[in-house]
């Protein structure tokens, strides 16, 4: 089975087709594995949808419910999972790529051009999560029933899962990155807007006019819409895939 160890973490990827690689993050937040790009919830499943053209990458990100598995600290932040993309891109020896993200996928792919920007081609976020607003009072409801399944971690103490809840979900916006650093970004992207609470459509919309290099699809999930959103995509990975791939 394609997997690899570092730093405590033991971290399950697949791979689909060949070419220049598209590093994807699939949504369902904290459940975030390889299964749900198959899902309805995913309009947009790169693994089928860009295999013929590209080497799609997709990974069960930690303690998500897949087969992979980290433990769990009151120190884990957006970083830790940072920490996982970055080094599978190091064992597959990639350098650089194109990042594909659905829900939760948005802010891993901010902190990753953070972080790394140097490893990243151009991004594509779909719904990205965000908040507008306070942060509400106890953990989220997606939060707790993702803690739910953690019977295994006995390490996951209920103060241990409130210091990890407060990294990720506290700082608000986009929860990873603040505005002053969106606009900072330089690398090409492309936003498709949400419409629900959890990926609400002013983040969307406020995202592709922080970015400097945006462009911005307002409608994409269903009929005449996806269908135009794929060709949209198809076209702006192809026209920022580097000529030499």
């Amino acid at each position: 089975m394609p997997s690899f160890d570092h730093h405590g973490a033991h971290i399950y990827y697949e791979e689909f087709g060949q070419g220049f690689p598209i590093l994807t993050f699939a949504p369902a937040g904290l459940a975030s594995v390889i299964a749900v790009w198959s899902q309805p919830s995913a309009p947009i499943n790169p693994t089928t949808e860009w295999a013929a053209n590209y080497r799609v990458i997709a990974t069960d990100q930690r303690n998500a419910g897949g087969q992979s598995r980290a433990p769990i600290t009151a120190q884990d932040s957006w970083d830790s999972y940072t920490a996982d993309h970055i080094a599978l891109l190091d064992h597959l020896r990639i350098d650089r790529c194109h990042l594909y993200g659905q829900c939760i996928g948005g802010s891993f792919i901010l902190n990753l051009i953070k972080a790394h920007p140097e490893r990243v081609q151009s991004a594509v976020l779909a719904q990205p999560i965000g908040r507008v607003g306070a942060m509400a009072a106890g953990r989220p409801a997606r939060f707790n029933a993702w803690a739910e399944g953690l019977k295994d971690h006995p390490e996951a103490t209920e103060p241990v899962l409130d210091a990890f809840c407060r990294n990720l979900y506290a700082p608000g916006f986009v929860y990873c990155v603040d505005r002053a650093f969106v606009s900072t970004v330089r690398m090409p992207c492309m936003v498709l807007a949400g419409n629900d609470e959890a990926h609400p459509y002013p983040i969307s919309e406020e995202l592709s006019k922080l970015l400097p290099n945006c462009e911005f699809i307002p409608e994409w999930k269903t009929g005449a819409a996806l269908t135009a959103a794929k060709a949209r995509v198809a076209e702006f990975l192809a026209r920022h895939t580097p000529a030499r791939a």
